[in-house]
């Protein structure tokens, strides 16, 4: 279900917190409410050129081949301004990722940029998003600029498959989508697949909303479009209330006084 955003004639990045309540369609929230995920644009949110940007130098992933990735640990302070909460690692447990270079193992990658951070339209989208899911301060939101670039073709999930993320609230954002053909996102019931419930190719600007404890998601293969140029295609990931044991046993440790979803 595609949500067209509201528009507006003012600049809601540079205004206070409380003004955030209308960044989202309310169609967005009753699509969470009655169906799991929602899609919808926030083009006319953010400087999409701007945020591409930071994908040039972003590092090379040490974990997976043909990935690149930034990440940071973030959470709201009690005034809900957005903070950085230090570094801990990625920890995603076996039963919600597959993949054999992932699973069950602590993975450690260079923050985002503090230039990122400063922006205005990404301090007000991570308020925005924490006040669509809830996210109370505190509590450890995961935001990732990650993705891939090359020739010939690739798995953008290294073999994660049909798979979830091990947290209760997840979005996905579209940086840029260059010389691809594929990628197209995959939602289900069920981890076998056989539940399909919708199958979406995202653009620049699209971001997919979904309730990661209760659906499990896809992406299909990247194609090279043109053989004479490589292909590229970056998002933004960002979730919080996890329910890995695992991720929460390393948040803990590293932020003793972070609220968690704790699931034991």
């Amino acid at each position: 279900m595609k949500l067209d955003t509201l528009k507006h004639g003012f600049d809601l990045t540079s205004m206070p917190a409380d003004s955030l309540a209308d960044y989202w369609n309310p169609e967005v929230t009753e699509a969470l409410k009655q169906q799991n995920w929602a899609q919808t644009d926030i083009r006319e949110k953010i400087d999409l050129t701007a945020w591409q940007g930071f994908t040039a130098d972003l590092p090379r992933d040490p974990y997976v081949n043909q990935r690149w990735k930034r990440m940071s640990w973030l959470a709201l302070n009690d005034q809900g301004d957005v903070e950085a909460m230090g570094q801990c690692p990625m920890a995603q447990g076996g039963a919600f990722n597959d993949a054999e270079s992932m699973a069950d193992r602590l993975r450690y990658y260079d923050p985002l940029t503090r230039e990122f951070m400063a922006r205005p339209d990404v301090k007000a989208f991570v308020r925005a998003w924490a006040r669509l899911w809830n996210i109370a301060a505190r509590e450890p939101i995961l935001m990732q600029i990650t993705g891939v670039r090359g020739e010939g073709s690739i798995d953008p999930l290294q073999g994660q498959g049909i798979h979830a993320d091990g947290c209760k609230a997840l979005s996905i954002l579209v940086l840029n989508r260059e010389n691809v053909e594929g990628a197209e996102n995959h939602l289900y019931g069920d981890k076998a697949g056989t539940q399909s419930l919708v199958d979406i190719t995202m653009d620049p600007g699209d971001i997919l909303h979904l309730r990661d404890d209760r659906l499990f998601h896809s992406v299909d293969g990247i194609e090279q479009l043109d053989s004479e140029a490589p292909f590229e295609r970056f998002i933004i990931i960002i979730n919080s209330r996890f329910v890995d044991d695992f991720q929460n046993r390393m948040l803990r440790r590293h932020f003793p006084e972070a609220v968690l979803n704790e699931t034991r």
